[in-house]
């Protein structure tokens, strides 16, 4: 009987119970949230606050790499841009990636 009692771990050493296997768990959760969670939606935060401040004239450069400047700003969330050959574009205000008037006068 007493057998029995030993392999049902009934006080076996090293079992912390389940605070122990908790704990790990919460503190990888913790982690994430500090390093990867949380940088992350100061920076999107940050981002859509740029794109609301946007006004004709301003130099971007979007996601896809196209350098430009302010040319028209249309209410379904749209803007035109002019590019360097006069060209111009429709594109969205979500891609536009950042500022780029230190770059464009550069050139």
């Amino acid at each position: 009987m007493n057998n029995l009692f030993m392999l049902m771990g009934a006080g076996a050493p090293g079992t912390g119970g389940a605070i122990g296997q908790i704990v790990p768990l919460v503190l990888i959760v913790v982690v994430f949230y500090f390093f990867m969670i949380r940088p992350q939606m100061k920076k999107a935060k940050e981002q859509k606050k740029y794109i609301e401040a946007l006004k004709v004239g301003d130099k971007i450069l979007t996601i896809g790499g196209v350098y430009g400047t302010i040319f028209k700003m249309n209410d379904d969330g749209t803007i035109v841009i002019t590019i360097e050959d006069g060209g111009k574009l429709k594109i969205s205000k979500n891609a536009i990636s950042q500022d780029a008037t230190s770059t464009l006068n550069q050139a």
